[in-house]
């Protein structure tokens, strides 16, 4: 396959916290599917191994906090300044705490989940969707959590944020789909070897992952790969 016969030619995307994780992913494979990405990021370190990892010229950096709207306005100028247009919106930042007793979690932290997985979409609507409104076009995929609709305990407030991403993103499909906007979620299970013991609530030992496991229907964790491609593909023209 050619850049030119990649399902994402000719398009432009916008990837919050883009340069690790699910977000390097997705950055990764729109790049070499044939579109121009921005990966935004409150942290650039891992903006560098993207870059190399995609075509020349394919995919900028942009240090980009979500809950920040001047941060969006920055973005999207720098977007439409180096690429021209702006199709597709993937808001793949988020955050969690530690797993722990509900009664042990702080304000902080409670309005730090919040803050990021929902106001950070906030943001995104009010200062991308215009855009999509007035070009009549416009596909936005939102990543929630499999703790949306299967809450997990001394995850309460994390898992309530990410229902609200599901609600919203149900929302905005209806309010928007008469401009021609699609608005989809992907919800993943856990993710990686360093955020087991964080989400889990019980040490990354053998025995434990195993029973974890044993409550998942292929016995292994998200890769970044499943998610990536479930976004390629609700991003694509192969969705109506």
């Amino acid at each position: 396959m050619t850049i030119k016969n990649g399902r994402l030619y000719g398009k432009v995307a916008l990837v919050t916290g883009g340069c690790s994780g699910f977000g390097a992913a997705i950055a990764k494979l729109f790049a070499n599917e044939g579109a121009k990405v921005l990966i935004g990021d409150i942290n650039l370190a891992g903006a560098d191994a993207v870059i190399s990892a995609t075509p020349a010229g394919s995919v900028i950096a942009q240090e980009l906090n979500v809950t920040q709207r001047a941060d969006w306005d920055a973005a999207i100028e720098r977007i439409l300044k180096e690429f021209g247009q702006l199709d597709i919106l993937i808001n793949n930042a988020g955050t969690s705490y530690k797993n722990k007793p509900t009664l042990d979690v702080t304000e902080a932290e409670y309005a730090r989940c919040f803050d990021v997985n929902c106001l950070g979409i906030f943001h995104s609507v009010s200062s991308v969707f215009p855009i999509f409104v007035k070009q009549k076009a416009g596909i936005c995929v939102n990543i929630s959590s499999c703790g949306a609709s299967r809450p997990r305990q001394g995850l309460v407030w994390y898992n309530a944020s990410k229902g609200a991403v599901s609600n919203a993103t149900k929302g905005l499909a209806l309010e928007f789909g008469p401009h021609q906007i699609r608005v989809n979620s992907v919800c993943p299970l856990l993710c990686g070897t360093g955020l087991f013991e964080s989400f889990a609530g019980v040490p990354d030992t053998p025995k434990n992952r195993e029973k974890f496991l044993g409550n998942v229907p292929l016995g292994r964790l998200t890769e970044v790969e499943d998610v990536a491609n479930s976004v390629l593909f609700l991003s694509s023209e192969e969705v109506p």
